[in-house]
Order: structure tokens, then C-alpha cells, then sequence
């Protein structure tokens, strides 16, 4: 994403992602946990870095994002930040801390913010939060929707199924982003719901959507950074692989216990002399 000369921005800002879908420029975002793959993702011009509750999944070794606290949050999301030059951060409000009123919600954010050092937050729920994006962005606290499938309610939803399917369903996914945005969302997040569903929201809002398993048409795309590079044994259908990581890693790890157990490692070349 650059501005108008084509000069590629210092920082990205929420306005920019707004002035991206005006001028048809497509939005990468990607998840980030920890501040060396932070650093590598923002050096290669990603414009987004989430820091997702999916970290739970992913990095703690939980199976769902449930357990995941406020605590982590700011935690990982310290990390982020602090290693990021160019790329948004956007933070994940977790599970249990900002269902309950708008107010637990300024709470929540304002942590993530003051401690952790995120841009903005990201939370669940389309016309059931709309007052609680309105109180964090009447604060300054800029707020990016989340609606579809929401994973933090997989257990009410009967698992990761995909949402909005039908004429009804699709209504009602586009009445939710739209109160989002009327509560002053700056985008929102539209996971596994169908291609034609998401064209839909798209066309309709003037904020950007943000895709994950969503189709083509958004105005940009999210994964799951471990998805895309191949650090896990499995991926969800709308994730490509973009490169074998845990492979790699794997083959690293072996020679390395080789070289060691044979007493290849270390060499002259890794010891120091007198």
C-alpha cells in the first residue's frame, strides 16, 4: 500500500486503509505472535499485523481461543509492537473481556493500548457490540469488526461451519458490518462466509472488509501466519501455503542433533582461541 505519488507510507494508519479501498489498492494483513516474525512481516511491506486471540491455537498450545487472557494479549502484543516500523498493529480483545458491557470492553482496549502498545483492537460480534465500538471510538480507540464465523463463539455455533449461507443469513451479515461501521468501525474482519455474501458487505460499505476464507472480493485478505508458511502439520481449506517452515525447520533441527552427537559441532570455525 503506498499514497497517492506512490510512495510507500512511514506508518500505516487507519485512515489509509479507507483511502486504499477508495483507490482499489488491495490490504494485506497477516497474524504475528512474537517480535522476530513481527520484524520479518513488517519488513516485507505487510500492512497489517494482527495480534489474534488465535494465538492460543497456535503458539500456546491450546485447541481453542478460549483460554486465552488479557494477560497474553498484552504480552504478545507488546512483542509486536514494539518490533514494528511500518505495519498497523491491531490487537484481539479475548474471549470473556468485553462481552459483558461496553465499559468492560474500554477497559480491555485501553490495556491493550497503554500496556501493550497496540494501534487499535479488533473484537466479535456485529449489531451486539455496535455500542461498545461506538463508546471505544468516541475515546479515541480505534475499533476493526469481526463478523461471520466468530471463533471465540465456535461452541455456540456448532463448531467452525461457515456462516451466512442463504438469503436471510446473508441479510443479516450485511445489517451487522454496516452497524459496525455506523458505530464507527474502520473495517471489518468477514470469515468463512460465501464469495457472494462478502462481495456483498464489500460493495455496501465504505470501509474496507477484510477477508479469511471470504472470497476474492474483499478489499483485503487475513491468515493465520503459521497457515501461510507452512509451520503447521494442517491448514483450513481457504489458507495457502506459501512456503513448508516447519519443514524447514524440522531438517534444520535434525542436522543440527546430527552435527552435535558426531562431534561436527562446534567446529574450530565456532570456538574461540586464547
Amino acid at each position: 500500500m503506498s499514497d497517492s505519488s506512490g510512495t510507500p507510507l512511514r506508518r500505516v494508519r487507519v485512515h489509509h486503509l479507507r483511502q486504499a479501498k477508495e483507490r482499489g489498492e488491495r490490504v494485506t494483513m497477516l497474524t504475528a505472535y512474537d517480535a522476530p516474525t513481527a520484524r520479518i512481516l513488517d519488513d516485507a511491506g505487510t500492512d497489517v499485523l494482527l495480534v489474534g486471540d488465535s494465538v492460543g491455537d497456535n503458539v500456546l498450545g491450546h485447541t481453542t481461543t478460549i483460554p486465552v487472557t488479557v494477560d497474553d494479549m498484552v504480552h504478545h502484543t507488546r512483542a509486536v509492537a514494539g518490533a514494528v516500523r511500518r505495519a498497523l498493529v491491531v490487537a484481539d480483545l479475548p474471549f470473556g473481556s468485553y462481552e459483558a458491557s461496553p465499559e468492560q470492553a474500554h477497559a480491555t482496549a485501553v490495556r491493550l493500548m497503554k500496556e501493550g502498545g497496540a494501534h487499535a483492537v479488533k473484537f466479535e460480534g456485529g449489531r451486539r457490540v455496535a455500542e461498545h465500538v461506538r463508546l471505544l471510538t468516541s475515546s479515541g480507540i480505534p475499533v476493526m469488526g469481526h463478523v461471520g464465523f466468530t471463533p471465540q463463539s465456535e461452541n455456540v455455533l456448532g463448531g467452525k461451519r461457515v456462516q451466512a449461507r442463504g438469503d436471510d443469513a446473508a441479510q443479516r451479515l450485511t445489517e451487522d458490518a454496516v452497524a459496525l461501521q455506523d458505530a464507527g468501525a474502520f473495517a471489518v474482519v468477514l470469515e468463512m462466509v460465501p464469495a457472494p455474501a462478502a462481495a456483498r458487505v464489500t460493495e455496501v460499505l465504505a470501509v474496507p472488509t477484510i477477508g479469511i476464507g471470504a472470497g476474492p472480493d474483499c478489499d483485503g485478505q487475513v491468515l493465520v501466519w503459521t497457515d501461510m508458511a507452512g509451520l503447521t502439520d494442517w491448514s483450513p481449506r481457504f489458507a495457502k501455503r506459501y512456503a513448508e517452515i516447519g519443514a524447514t525447520l524440522g531438517a534444520a533441527a535434525r542436522a543440527y542433533n546430527e552435527d552435535v552427537r558426531s562431534r561436527t559441532f562446534p567446529s574450530d570455525a565456532h570456538s574461540f582461541a586464547e
